[in-house]
């Protein structure tokens, strides 16, 4: 009989050298996770979100459980995750307000409530949806030229809604108002219902909206889309050139994606990304995205990063430059 040891006899002598605690490591996640939505229940973050907990939490082996944090335009929710402990079991489904309330709030004079690059762990980002300036399906403007040009001639007689003061939408203006040179009068709203309702009516003539809201006043010609401020066509709007096409150099839009607080563990940030991209990309959930308006984006956790900085610089920069004070 050899006593020469073998492979297994190593391997497994081995193992028993293995200080306890290793070998009694738990397995990740132990536990329910938390996806805060930062919005109340109904709009397209919570929709988003709800679509992609299930098979997340089937990918994780643990259920995914929507919460709903609304308030303060993004901020109670976002700053729950932010305080939360970085176990990677409590997530917030981000989105485009992370980037702008910093400047916002110190517009405002009010305390920024934190930077996103810098104050949450960035996981990964998902989707995005481009703005869509659009007008009413019987206006004359048939393309950005018309309507730039109408601004030029008379700026006080060009009314653009927003869904309010250093909203989103408010921003995209004057961002645009920027890039070409022209002049508006914006209109602020409660809420981007009531500014869509009156580019139907007549009583304002543009305004920002993303394809979801769009997609089925322009089937049925109540609105019509001038440029897409996005980086290529839509393909739900294929003969709708975007602001580049037309001389605008203009992205700008709508993005959402997952972030927890500041300090998870990396290979923990690589488990939740690694399940994120897997149930955005089953059959179920992409088939869904184009009913939404969205288009898949695919950012890894420095990209992501990357994107939060130069995005949140960027609306701090257009809040500055264009004096917006919130009210």
């Amino acid at each position: 009989m050899s006593l020469r040891p073998t492979r297994r006899g190593l391997a497994a002598a081995a193992a028993l050298l293995l200080p306890a605690a290793a070998r009694a490591q738990p397995r990740w996640p132990d536990r329910p996770l938390r996806m805060v939505v930062p919005w109340a229940a109904g709009g397209g973050s919570d929709t988003l979100a709800r679509l992609l907990a299930v098979p997340m939490g089937q990918g994780l082996g643990q259920p995914v459980v929507v919460e709903n944090r609304a308030g303060a335009g993004a901020v109670i929710g976002s700053e729950a995750v932010m305080r939360a402990a970085p176990d990677g079991t409590t997530l917030l489904l981000g989105d485009t307000p992370l980037a702008t309330v910093p400047a916002v709030q110190a517009a405002a004079g009010r305390p920024v409530p934190f930077e996103a690059a810098r104050d949450f762990t960035a996981i990964c980002a998902l989707a995005e949806a481009p703005g869509l300036l659009t007008v009413q399906g019987a206006s004359p403007f048939r393309g950005m030229a018309d309507l730039l040009a109408a601004a030029r001639a008379n700026p006080s007689a060009i009314n653009f809604a927003s869904a309010g003061t250093a909203s989103s939408t408010h921003l995209m203006l004057e961002l645009l108002q920027m890039r070409s040179g022209v002049r508006m009068t914006h209109v602020p709203y409660r809420g981007a219902a009531p500014a869509v309702q009156d580019v139907l009516n007549g009583t304002v003539q543009a305004t920002f909206m993303a394809l979801a809201t769009a997609a089925p006043l322009v089937a049925s010609g109540q609105v019509r889309v001038l440029g897409v401020a996005g980086e290529a066509r839509m393909p739900a709007l294929p003969d709708v050139p975007t602001m580049r096409e037309q001389g605008i150099d203009l992205v700008a839009g709508f993005w959402w994606g997952l972030l927890g607080p500041a300090g998870i563990p990396e290979p923990v940030v690589a488990r939740l990304g690694a399940a994120a991209n897997e149930a955005m990309d089953a059959e179920a959930v992409a088939a869904r995205l184009p009913a939404l308006g969205l288009q898949r984006l695919r950012l890894g956790p420095a990209a992501f990063r990357d994107l939060l900085a130069r995005e949140t610089t960027r609306w701090r920069e257009v809040v500055q430059a264009a004096g917006i004070v919130p009210e």
